[in-house]
C-alpha cells in the first residue's frame, strides 16, 4: 500500500501503480500522454483535446463541470486525476467514494512542476516526470528578463468581460512573459468593463482563445473602443495549461514579446 498527498493536502491511498486512470483535467490529460501512459488512461473529458487521437480511443465521461459519475465508476479506475478549480467539489467527492482521487490546486509555476512530479511518482513514471520538469525549467530560463514590463490586462470571458487576478496560474505566466498584470491586486477572476480598461494604465489587452473563443472581430471591436491600447489575440493554452504544454510556452512568450516590442 502506497500513500500520497494531493495538492489539497488529502491522503490518496494506492495498492499499486494505477493500471486504469481517468483524467478530469485537460492539461493533465496531455501530461499523462507525455508520460507515456497510453494504455493506462481509460477515460477523459470532452475538453481533453490533446492528444487528439485519444478523443476517439478513450471513454468520454462528460465535461469538466458535468462529469458523468456513473460512467467513471463503470470504468473501474484505480486513479482519477481532478482539479480544485476545474471540477465540481461534490462530483469529486462522489467519485472519491469508489476510486482514489488526486486533486490538483495549481496557481503558479512551482505548483505546476510539483504536480508533474507527484503524478509521475503515483504512476511509476518518476524518471520521465523529472526529465520533463528539468526540460521545462531549461525552457523558461531562456526567457530574458524584461527591465520594464508592459502593463497588461488578460481577458478570458465576454459579457461580462472577465480577467485574471494575482493568485492565478495565468498571472504567474504573464509575469514570466514580461507582462505586468494590472489586476494583480484582485483575486481569481474578477469582472471588468471597457470603461475601466479605458481609464486604466494598461498598455496591452490580451484576448485569450479560451475559455471564451475571442476572434479577430472581437479584437477589431475592442480596438475601436480602446484606441490608445494594443489589443492582441493569444493562445490561451500557453498561459493556462500546466503540465507538458509548459514546454511550448516559453518560446511562445518570447515570440509574443517580440511582437509587442515591435509595436
Amino acid at each position: 500500500m502506497s500513500q500520497y498527498t494531493d495538492q489539497l493536502g488529502r491522503t490518496v491511498m494506492q495498492l499499486h501503480a494505477p493500471q486504469r486512470i481517468v483524467s478530469l483535467v485537460p492539461s493533465l490529460t496531455e501530461l499523462l500522454y507525455t508520460l507515456q501512459l497510453e494504455q493506462e488512461v481509460v477515460g477523459i473529458t470532452r475538453f481533453c483535446i490533446h492528444p487528439s487521437h485519444w478523443r476517439q480511443q478513450k471513454a468520454n465521461i462528460g465535461g469538466t463541470k458535468q462529469v458523468h459519475v456513473q460512467q467513471v465508476q463503470a470504468l473501474q479506475p484505480h486513479l482519477v486525476i481532478a482539479s480544485k478549480e476545474e471540477n465540481i467539489k461534490e462530483q469529486v467527492e462522489d467519485i472519491s467514494s469508489f476510486a482514489a482521487v488526486w486533486v490538483s490546486d495549481i496557481n503558479n509555476y512551482h505548483q505546476a512542476l510539483d504536480a508533474i512530479l507527484s503524478i509521475g511518482e503515483m504512476c511509476n513514471k518518476q524518471q520521465a516526470a523529472l526529465q520533463l520538469v528539468t526540460h521545462i525549467q531549461q525552457q523558461f530560463a531562456e526567457i530574458s528578463t524584461v527591465e520594464q514590463p508592459m502593463s497588461a490586462a488578460y481577458l478570458i470571458w465576454k459579457d461580462p468581460y472577465m480577467t485574471v487576478g494575482g493568485d492565478t496560474f495565468i498571472h504567474d505566466m504573464m509575469q514570466r512573459c514580461g507582462l505586468q498584470n494590472i489586476f494583480s491586486h484582485c483575486t481569481r477572476y474578477p469582472t471588468t468593463t471597457v470603461e475601466e480598461l479605458q481609464q486604466s494604465s494598461c498598455q496591452v489587452v490580451i484576448l485569450s482563445s479560451e475559455p471564451y473563443p475571442f476572434r479577430e472581430k472581437h479584437l477589431a471591436d475592442l480596438q475601436q473602443q480602446l484606441p490608445g491600447k494594443k489589443i492582441i489575440l493569444a493562445n490561451g493554452e500557453m498561459f493556462s495549461w500546466y503540465g507538458s504544454r509548459m514546454l511550448q510556452a516559453p518560446a511562445y512568450f518570447i515570440g509574443l514579446l517580440q511582437r509587442l516590442q515591435q509595436g
